[in-house]
């Protein structure tokens, strides 16, 4: 075959790729992007061994049927079927599930972020195909911010979603902002991704600019290395305290905005009345969050006054959120930022996310770009994400959920397609046993990772590169032609193919194709984008062109600050809370009752901390964080992924303080456990952690040693065999990952 070059749009940015006899030789960054990720350079391995190759069926399901030898999933044996045997298996399972149980008992959350393209998106085209037989039960929220997306609507009205979308432009930061406190930092590697894509990486080049302009920074956080700013170690899970610290030293000095306060939220008294210590005696002042967080009070102070006298700007990362009582950081942050007064400000107020992903205030224009249209769900019956194995353990249990009370409903089948739940979720030696109760487990899938291994019948997908596709995100300026580069590796299909052969055995061709193919979905979904902006060429001359630019002229005409408009009319842009401004203090929440979530910014002891108890036996904070050569697992086997690897294993971070104690060096191989599970990975010392916390990112594949002993030893250094699998209240019911105590020991010989 001749070589070609086409573009692509990946979630860590756009790349050329040239490939040759079916093989992707070589990836190039688009010429436009200021500071490209190397991680596009595992695109090479899109034909790794890994490679599901033609349809495959456990053998106990195919022996047995619906159900057959289910506690061997992830140790038996899969057979190869032909492609309409594997398709008549799954069609056929389908309907007798639904006909036997109803929609509900299908789990199709299908969590993950699978491709950049807008057509090929795997979990639409899945949604798609399964409202189109009757639905199915969905899951809500997201592993990356799931307590924010439930707290947020409660204090601002807005959805999370819009808050990031409406974020302050970092370029506004640069010129107007005095003083930068972030909690979690702003780091690089996370700022390489976005769904649906990144055309230009611009958050670091306008940090540095900030300090150009005399911008202080200050950065919370255990990890030095999440901003290159003035650093304050704190123990993790302990921002909320910090901040209310904060929040006391200026209030208790009068230098709060008694002005915002009365004009643009509500709930301030009893949020005043609890920091001083009123309902439980223990004033919240700046000697207690020391005394909590490991901070030395005047620093607390000493900021706090610096935070009051100039323009401030404070930002918190994703990961607080995800720990126990993550809805916490999240209020208290806003709450933080309403009584410093300067919200709606230019670089001043708060932000939710800076650096999380690439485009949270990037400064770009945003596009409305389109998207396969999913049908309606007739099937009402949903879970918080992060809540799957409860619902495969616990069928017919209630659960709380934001004011709603919910039931599991008896999940018999799990469709997944463009995810991986043993890279995501927390308690794998949980999941496992929970993931060996449905009848049936079907996965759309490429390689072969745990959710293959752990599945039933294994349908091979292609990747992005072996379709075509329009790639985007509305968070950005660039769509991108995403034109084939390769043939479908082994008998891989495009997922649209799979859930079209199936819509045709179950009757509903015509409902789930709406009679186009391929070319045709893509036509009419840029005939939208081209409605919307009709300047751009015709589809035509952009699939030859290969890339839009919507970047704007001048670049100040896509700059946004944050609630400017409330701040200037509370009453004509009133918020869409209950009292149409912040809520301090929520009268709903109130009325939940949640003893785990009370109606203000509350500091709450987490579970697992290091001044808690269980920290006498398990003496290390383990933060299990977004790995900086991948995205998630995406690709894990590929170059820039394998090269971080020590001793072939993921690698953990400790303190040179821990390491010694321990009698670890540079490069060894360590055993890292608690009493949910233990795995294997590659110590790098380093005084970039402080003492007392361990950094192991996520990412790594489920390896157990032996897949028949639970609990048993991780091979590849996966945390989530460490992590809780705990709801952060009942309000959010998100995932903890972040709390987390382990032990670390020299491996022994294996």
């Amino acid at each position: 075959m001749p070589a070609t070059r086409t573009m692509t749009m990946t979630h860590w940015g756009v790349y050329e790729v040239e490939a040759e006899d079916g093989r992707i030789t070589a990836v190039r960054p688009w010429s436009e992007d200021p500071d490209p990720s190397p991680i596009g350079q595992a695109l090479k391995a899109v034909d790794h061994p890994r490679r599901v190759g033609r349809p495959m069926v456990r053998e106990g399901w195919l022996e047995e049927g619906p159900g057959g030898r289910r506690e061997r999933r992830g140790c038996e044996r899969f057979v190869e079927v032909s492609w309409d045997r594997a398709l008549d298996l799954v069609a056929g399972e389908l309907d007798r599930v639904r006909r036997d149980h109803g929609n509900e008992a299908i789990f199709a959350g299908s969590y993950g972020w699978a491709s950049a393209g807008r057509f090929h998106h795997a979990l639409s085209q899945l949604h798609r195909f399964m409202n189109a037989i009757g639905g199915y039960t969905r899951s809500v929220n997201t592993y990356s911010l799931a307590a924010a997306e439930v707290i947020v609507p409660h204090v601002v009205g807005h959805g999370y979603s819009w808050v990031q979308r409406e974020a302050t432009s970092l370029p506004v930061v640069a010129r107007n902002t005095e003083l930068l406190v972030t909690f979690g930092g702003i780091p690089h590697k996370n700022a390489q991704v976005e769904a649906g894509g990144v055309g230009r990486h611009v958050v670091s080049s306008w940090l540095r600019e900030a300090r150009a302009n005399g911008c202080r920074m200050v950065n919370f956080s255990p990890l030095k290395s999440d901003l290159v700013a003035e650093w304050v170690p704190l123990r993790p899970n302990t921002d909320t305290a910090v901040m209310l610290g904060l929040a006391h030293t200026v209030i208790a000095e009068d230098l709060h905005d008694r002005t915002f306060l009365d004009r643009y939220t509500v709930g301030f008294d009893p949020l005043r009345a609890y920091l001083a210590g009123e309902s439980d005696g223990q004033p919240k002042d700046a000697d207690w969050a020391s005394s909590v967080s490991g901070v030395p009070a005047e620093t607390i102070r000493d900021l706090a006054r610096q935070m009051a006298r100039q323009r401030s700007m404070i930002n918190v990362s994703w990961s607080l959120q995800r720990a126990d009582h993550g809805e916490q950081p999240y209020w208290a942050a806003m709450a933080l930022a309403a009584v410093l007064g300067q919200i709606g400000l230019p670089g001043g107020g708060f932000t939710l996310g800076y650096g999380a992903v690439g485009t949270v205030g990037n400064g770009t224009n945003r596009l409305k770009l389109p998207a396969l249209p999913r049908l309606q769900n007739p099937v009402d019956r949903l879970i918080p994400v992060a809540r799957i194995a409860d619902l495969l353990l616990k069928p017919g249990e209630p659960f709380d959920y934001d004011g709603r009370r919910l039931t599991y409903p008896d999940i018999r089948l799990v469709y997944w397609a463009g995810g991986n739940p043993f890279h995501h979720h927390q308690d794998l030696n949980r999941l496992v046993e929970a993931w060996r109760q449905p009848e049936t487990i079907v996965v759309n899938e490429p390689f072969w990772t745990a959710t293959a291994r752990y599945a039933d019948i294994v349908l091979p997908a292609t990747t992005a590169l072996e379709r075509n596709d329009i790639g985007g995100s509305s968070q950005d300026e660039v769509v991108v032609a995403m034109r084939r580069a390769i043939p479908p590796v082994g008998e891989s299909r495009n997922d649209y193919d799979i859930f079209s052969g199936l819509a045709e055995r179950l009757g509903v061709s015509e409902v789930f194709t709406d009679g186009r193919g391929e070319m045709d979905w893509l036509r009419y979904l840029y005939g939208s984008l081209l409605e919307k902006n009709p300047g751009i060429p015709e589809f035509d001359a952009f699939w030859e062109q290969g890339l839009l630019d919507f970047r704007a002229e001048p670049p100040d005409s896509a700059y946004r600050i944050l609630l400017s408009d409330f701040r200037t009319d509370p009453e004509g842009h009133a918020l869409p809370t209950p009292s149409g401004r912040i809520e301090l203090f929520s009268e709903t929440i109130a009325g939940f009752g949640y003893d785990d979530c009370p109606p203000h910014p509350t500091w709450m002891e987490p579970a697992e901390w290091l001044g808690g108890t269980l920290a006498g036996r398990f003496p290390l904070h383990l933060i299990s964080n977004q790995p900086a050569t991948r995205l998630h697992s995406q690709l894990e086997h590929g170059e820039p992924s394998q090269k971080a690897k020590v001793a072939g294993h993921e690698a953990i971070q400790l303190n040179p303080e821990d390491a010694a104690a321990r009698n670890i060096t540079d490069g060894d191989v360590v055993r890292v456990f608690n009493d949910r599970g233990q795995c294997l990975a590659g110590a790098r010392v380093t005084a970039a952690v402080m003492p007392g916390v361990a950094v192991l990112p996520t990412g790594a594949p489920f390896d157990p040693a032996d897949p028949e002993q639970p609990g048993g030893l991780e091979r590849s250094g996966n945390p989530n065999v460490l992590t809780r699998d705990r709801g952060t209240s009942r309000l959010a019911q998100g995932p903890t990952a972040q709390t987390c105590l382990v032990e670390i020991e020299p491996a022994p010989a294996i």
